[in-house]
């Protein structure tokens, strides 16, 4: 989240988006199921389009100092972005592949064209959750290309999993997903429990706490908690909604109850 990550995540980014349409662009590959509930390819790629080509006015406004619409919020998001990556289904395969293409290259630009102020303090309206500082742009596009690979590769039926760089970069991102994807927490809900990732460079433990205020965390001792342990892949991948995985150690309820409050996005 830093300035001095810049170099890397704009590298492991161009990397999953490389390998991205290396699996989509492919007519055989084009109507295939993914790991995205209902989505062929062709609607990750639209999906990206849609994302991508969000962000280049809101972009054009943080620079302008010029307004822009009340976000539209996260609750809706899931409905809304399933309606605008399927309106593309009619756009042939190599002209919505270039498209996306195209947009990426210009993402990117914008990207390698942020300042070290720019990468914190520049402040970045996004279409659902608001302003954000510039540096979650990268992350957003490095979600998109990681786990949407994944969603790719799922659908084909073959054994796979996400790249260790993208998952690593996308670890200490997972807890802002979670944060801002929480239903209303009933006093039932409440509970404080642990989270342990188990391996590469943020590996550590985490203390997660749920009340009706909201969902709060900090690195911490876990060991009078539930804890619930991922690998760095099955954190993100769970998450997002892909998977169910993790290891619980104590009490099933408290990890039950915890791992329900989450809708998805």
């Amino acid at each position: 989240m830093t300035p001095e990550a810049k170099g890397t995540i704009l590298r492991v980014v161009r990397q999953e988006a490389q390998q991205f349409f290396d699996l989509v662009d492919d007519e055989a590959a084009w109507q295939a199921p993914t790991g995205a509930g209902h989505w062929e390819v062709r609607d990750l790629v639209g999906h990206l389009v849609d994302t991508t080509e969000s962000y280049f006015p809101a972009f054009d406004a943080a620079r302008n100092h010029t307004e822009v619409d009340p976000p539209y919020g996260l609750p809706g998001m899931a409905d809304r972005c399933d309606e605008m990556a399927q309106a593309f289904r009619s756009v042939p395969r190599e002209e919505l592949v270039e498209r996306a293409r195209t947009d990426f290259d210009k993402m990117m630009e914008t990207f390698d064209a942020l300042t070290d102020e720019d990468w914190t303090d520049l402040l970045v309206s996004h279409f659902y959750m608001g302003p954000l500082p510039a540096f979650f742009y990268p992350a957003f596009q490095l979600m998109d290309y990681g786990v949407h690979s994944w969603d790719a590769r799922q659908g084909s039926g073959r054994a796979h999993g996400l790249t260790g760089e993208a998952a690593d970069l996308l670890t200490p991102f997972m807890f802002v997903l979670w944060q801002y994807t929480i239903n209303p927490v009933t006093p039932e809900d409440e509970c404080e429990i642990g989270i342990r990732i188990t391996s590469g460079p943020n590996a550590g433990d985490t203390r997660v706490s749920l009340t009706r205020e909201g969902f709060s965390y900090a690195a911490g001792d876990v060991g009078d908690l539930t804890v619930l342990e991922f690998d760095p892949g099955s954190f993100v991948l769970t998450a997002f909604g892909r998977s169910n995985a993790g290891t619980i150690r104590g009490d099933r309820a408290v990890a039950d109850r915890y791992l329900n409050i989450f809708f998805r996005i």
